[in-house]
C-alpha cells in the first residue's frame, strides 16, 4: 500500500500511482467485467466494434470451451487501464490467440489513451509466455492498434508478417466520393444510383428490438446469393446466427452498429449490417435477393445507405474490410495491410515450435482457400489430377 510523505514546512507530496496487474480465467469474466470493459474501449481511440464487451462476451459464450480463456487486466490506482482477452490453444504446445477467429477484422486489446505507454509495458511484463514454446499469436492487427504499443515493449522473441488487406473510404457525401474515381465510372454510377431512386426502393434504419428478425432476414438472403458460388460455411451454423444476432443487438443499442433493411414495394429484398467505432465504420456483412440483383446495382444500394450512416455519425472514414471483391474497387478505395504478431518468451525458439508454426500457417492459408475462394480451391485441385 503506498504511503504519503509529509516534510516539515513543505506541502504533501502525492503519492505514486498504483499499479497493478492481474489474470482472469473464470468462464464468466468478460460478463462481471463488461461496464468497466466498455468504459475502458471509450477511453482507446484504437478501438474497434470487435473490441466492444457486447461482441467478446457473445463471441466466447457461442465459440469459446470450458476453462479455455484468459483475461489480462492492468489497474491504475484500481482504474482499468488496460485489458486483452485471450483463448487458450489446446495441444502439447498451447498457447494463446484472440477471441474472434475468422470471423473478426481486427485483433487488439484495450489501453487508455491518457497512459498507454505505461499500461503497455505493465501488460508486456504480465504476458504469461513462460516457456519455451508457448508462445501468443494475433491475426488481423491493424498498424495503428494499441498492442503494437505492448509489441514494441515484449522483451522476448517477436515477429511481424502481413495479413490481410483492408480497404477504407473517406465518410463523405456520395457527389464527393465519385470525384475519386475517373470520368465514365462516375457517371455510370449516377446512372445507377438515379435508377435506384427512381425504383422505389424505401431504406429503414431498425431499432434494437427488432434486430434478431432483420438479421434473420440478413442470412436468409445471404444463403440466396451465395448459393451457386460457395458460402462461407461457418455463416451457415447456428452458432454463427446466434453469435451475430446477441452481439449486434448489444451493439445497435449502444449506437455502434446499424442493420438497414431494404424493401421493394413491400417485400424485403436485402439487409445490411454496419458496424460503428470513432475511427472508422466498417461494412461488415450483407444479404440480397438475387432477382434484385438483375433490376438494381445491389452494391451502390447498399453502400449509399452505410455512407449516409457512417458520415451521418461523424465517423471519418468508410471501412471496407478484408477481401478484395471488385465491387470494392470501383470507389478507388486506399488499401492498408493487417499484421500478424508474434510474441514468444526470451531465447531461441524449440525446433518443434518453429515446425508447428509453420504447419499452422499452411492449415490456415488452406482453410483461407476452402472457405473464401472455393472455385479457386476446385481449379488448383483439377489442375493437380491432370
Amino acid at each position: 500500500m503506498s504511503t504519503e510523505t509529509r516534510h516539515a514546512g513543505l506541502p504533501a507530496q502525492p503519492a505514486a500511482p498504483g499499479w497493478t496487474t492481474e489474470l482472469r480465467r473464470e468462464d464468466d469474466a468478460l460478463d462481471t467485467l463488461a461496464e468497466e470493459w466498455d468504459d475502458l474501449a471509450a477511453r482507446c481511440r484504437t478501438a474497434t466494434f470487435f473490441q466492444a464487451a457486447d461482441w467478446q462476451r457473445s463471441w466466447w459464450r457461442h465459440y469459446g470451451s470450458p476453462g479455455g480463456l484468459l483475461v489480462l487486466l492492468v489497474r491504475r490506482d484500481g482504474l482499468l487501464v488496460g485489458a486483452g482477452a485471450f483463448r487458450r490453444r489446446g495441444g502439447p504446445l498451447g498457447g494463446l490467440t484472440a477471441l474472434g477467429a475468422g470471423l473478426v477484422d481486427y485483433s487488439d486489446v484495450l489501453l487508455d489513451d491518457d497512459c498507454a505507454d505505461r499500461a503497455a509495458a505493465e501488460f508486456a511484463a504480465a504476458l504469461p509466455l513462460t516457456r519455451p514454446w508457448h508462445s501468443l499469436e494475433l491475426r488481423e492487427v491493424h498498424p495503428e492498434a494499441a498492442v503494437q504499443r505492448v509489441y514494441e515493449h515484449w522483451h522476448g522473441r517477436r515477429r511481424r508478417y502481413q495479413d490481410s488487406l483492408c480497404q477504407y473510404l473517406p465518410a463523405v457525401p456520395m457527389d464527393r466520393l465519385l470525384k475519386r474515381v475517373p470520368g465514365k465510372t462516375a457517371q455510370r454510377s449516377r446512372v445507377k444510383l438515379r435508377k435506384i431512386a427512381e425504383a422505389g426502393v424505401q431504406v429503414s434504419s431498425t431499432p434494437a428490438a427488432e434486430v434478431p428478425a432483420a438479421l434473420e432476414g440478413l442470412l436468409r438472403l445471404h444463403f440466396l446469393q451465395w448459393q451457386d458460388r460457395g458460402v462461407t460455411p461457418e455463416h451457415r451454423t447456428d452458432r454463427f446466427a446466434r453469435h451475430l444476432t446477441e452481439s449486434t443487438v448489444g451493439l445497435v443499442a449502444t449506437g455502434r452498429a446499424a442493420v438497414h433493411q431494404f424493401r421493394l414495394n413491400g417485400e424485403l429484398v436485402a439487409v445490411n449490417l454496419l458496424l460503428l467505432c470513432p475511427s472508422f465504420g466498417g461494412l461488415y456483412m450483407y444479404g440480397a435477393h438475387p432477382v434484385l440483383r438483375e433490376r438494381l446495382d445491389i452494391a451502390g444500394l447498399l453502400f449509399s445507405a452505410a455512407l449516409d450512416e457512417t458520415v451521418g455519425a461523424g465517423v471519418p472514414l468508410l471501412g471496407l474490410l478484408r477481401g478484395q471483391e471488385p465491387y470494392k474497387q470501383r470507389w478507388r478505395p486506399d488499401q492498408l495491410s493487417n499484421q500478424r504478431l508474434l510474441f514468444g518468451p526470451p531465447g531461441p525458439a524449440p525446433a518443434a515450435v518453429a515446425r508447428s508454426g509453420a504447419v499452422r500457417v499452411r492449415q490456415q492459408a488452406a482453410h483461407v482457400l476452402r472457405t473464401r475462394f472455393p472455385r479457386l480451391k476446385e481449379a488448383l485441385l483439377a489442375r493437380r489430377r491432370s
